[in-house]
């Protein structure tokens, strides 16, 4: 069994910063992409960011350059980090991550629990 586990959401003030951090834990061969996606309630998920097994870099538009999205192959861990924040950021953040789990030939894709990001006006 694969699972995402989440850490580094908060509550932070307009301007302020955060640091995400998710790690694929389990049984976990290998991971491909992993990424960001969030949520705001009653709007649809949008994808954040995204960054390959190989450094491939993509950002929504309304969080390049702000947000800076990483990896450490070595700790199967992406981090996510959030400056200039704003209120329209306030949503729920979910680590998105695609795995071939140990013993298996084909690529899943897991989602993690979630970590509530809030700023204030």
């Amino acid at each position: 069994q694969v699972q995402l586990v989440e850490s580094g959401g908060g509550l932070v003030q307009t301007g302020g910063s955060l640091r995400l951090s998710c790690a694929a834990t389990g049984n976990v061969g290998r991971v491909n992409a992993m990424g960001w996606s969030r949520q705001a309630p009653g709007k649809r998920r949008e994808s954040v960011a995204t960054i390959s097994s190989g450094g491939t870099i993509k950002y929504a538009d309304p969080v390049k350059g702000r947000f800076t999205i990483s990896r450490d192959n070595a700790k199967n861990t992406v981090y996510l980090q959030m400056n200039s924040l704003k209120p329209e950021d306030t949503a729920v953040y979910n680590c998105d991550a695609n795995v071939r789990p140990m013993g298996l030939v084909v690529d899943l894709d897991y989602r993690g629990q979630g970590t509530q990001v809030t700023v204030s006006s």
